[in-house]
């Protein structure tokens, strides 16, 4: 009997993915409120208009003065008062401007003393400062530019908008942002012993959670989704889903059925509907990943086994996601931490392994890794990479990917 063709490994299923992701990469850009993008993926990049600050001004609440009078033995008068958003008068030598944080520096003064180091006392004259400090020139002064150069870019296209890059563009006035259209996403899900949660559960049946997990992940990213429930566990059925969800979505996602078992329909129905690009990756919990295309549309079919849907979701599905959105950076932060755990039987297969952090600064696991144990994703907060044939021993360093990079 002729051996079957080696797995591919997850470096070379994950580089197949994103290699047709940027092939393919959706172009169709619309604008947004800056206050409604967070989460989109930016279609152009942003260059600022303006100078920030546009105008020197003070980091600290204090005195704002010339350097020059800095070593007057004799206290400085104290001439105006600014506030932020209000405008001085030009300082008068021998004198001193009581500012406050963010305020323009007046003409004349080139440095601030901080409040602290002053000492306010009255004069013939009036009010006066006596310094404790003597300043450099420039001290507790934000120069125009320091912070962002007009014309400079400062977001670039492809990224995707967090908190901190929408702040970014509203300092310097953007009140609209171009961005990716959301791509338009199908799931749909496959198993006769699938029921609702609300609904009886027969005995052999169990509740579709895949449902609620796909769908909150793709959420996650934007996407615009539409479910199509759960299919019956026929090949007429599911080639018709399938043909109908390619003709209306850009990608679309199955759970179930892409396995070898005689109720396994996924793959047969993507072989006519469609081509298949890939299938089965020497990858655990996950080996049965489906990638092809049905139609103008994407096909990603994961695994019924709740934990094997999830995490190859965030090891493929997410990175392929974000690429065909114009996103260049896809791969999640990883950690070199201490394994505070045995794992003593290597698998022939890249594994990745549901893992906490613990109070010492090492990785505790979790103890059951089965497929089926979805508990794992709740406790743990990330995945060990374990790559295949690995043991390993108490003490020692293993890749660690945090949940927090890849949800």
């Amino acid at each position: 009997m002729k051996n079957s063709a080696p797995l591919l490994s997850v470096n070379e299923a994950l580089s197949t993915l994103l290699a047709a992701a940027t092939q393919a990469a959706i172009s169709d850009p619309i604008h947004l409120p800056t206050l409604s993008s967070n989460g989109r993926i930016l279609a152009a990049d942003i260059c600022a208009t303006m100078d920030v600050p546009s105008a020197e001004n003070s980091q600290m609440d204090g005195y704002a003065l010339n350097s020059a009078d800095a070593h007057s033995k004799t206290p400085l008068l104290i001439s105006q008062r600014i506030a932020a958003g209000h405008i001085g008068t030009a300082l008068q030598p021998g004198t001193v401007a009581r500012i406050f944080t963010g305020a323009i520096m007046p003409d004349g003064a080139d440095t601030v003393v901080m409040q602290e180091q002053c000492e306010v006392i009255e004069t013939p004259q009036g009010a006066a400062v006596r310094l404790l400090h003597t300043p450099q020139a420039g001290e507790w002064v934000r120069h125009i530019g320091e912070d962002i150069r007009r014309g400079s870019v400062i977001l670039s296209a492809g990224t995707r908008l967090r908190a901190q890059e929408l702040g970014l563009a509203a300092s310097v006035g953007f009140a609209t942002l171009p961005v990716q259209r959301p791509l338009r996403v199908a799931v749909f899900f496959t198993g006769d012993e699938l029921v609702m949660p609300g609904e009886p559960l027969p005995v052999g049946a169990i509740y579709n959670s895949n449902r609620f997990l796909i769908t909150a992940l793709l959420e996650n990213l934007g996407c615009q989704i539409h479910d199509y429930g759960i299919v019956p566990d026929t090949l007429v059925a599911t080639r018709a889903t399938l043909k109908l969800a390619a003709q209306e979505n850009d990608v679309v996602i199955t759970s179930g059925g892409v396995s070898v078992g005689d109720e396994d329909h996924i793959k047969p129905a993507v072989q006519a509907e469609g081509r298949l690009n890939l299938w089965q990756i020497a990858v655990k919990p996950g080996k049965p990943l489906a990638f092809g295309e049905v139609g103008s549309a994407f096909f990603l079919g994961l695994p019924g086994n709740p934990v094997s849907s999830f995490v190859t979701f965030l090891l493929f599905v997410r990175p392929f996601l974000l690429r065909l959105q114009g996103v260049t950076d896809v791969a999640p932060k990883s950690y070199t931490m201490r394994a505070d755990f045995t794992w003593a039987k290597a698998d022939k297969r890249n594994e990745f392994l549901r893992a906490k952090l613990n109070a010492n600064g090492g990785l505790d696991l979790y103890p059951s890794q089965g497929s089926a144990v979805l508990s794992s994703t709740v406790w743990g907060d990330g995945l060990v990479d374990n790559p295949a044939g690995q043991t390993i021993q108490t003490g020692d360093m293993v890749k660690f990917i945090p949940f927090s990079e890849i949800l």
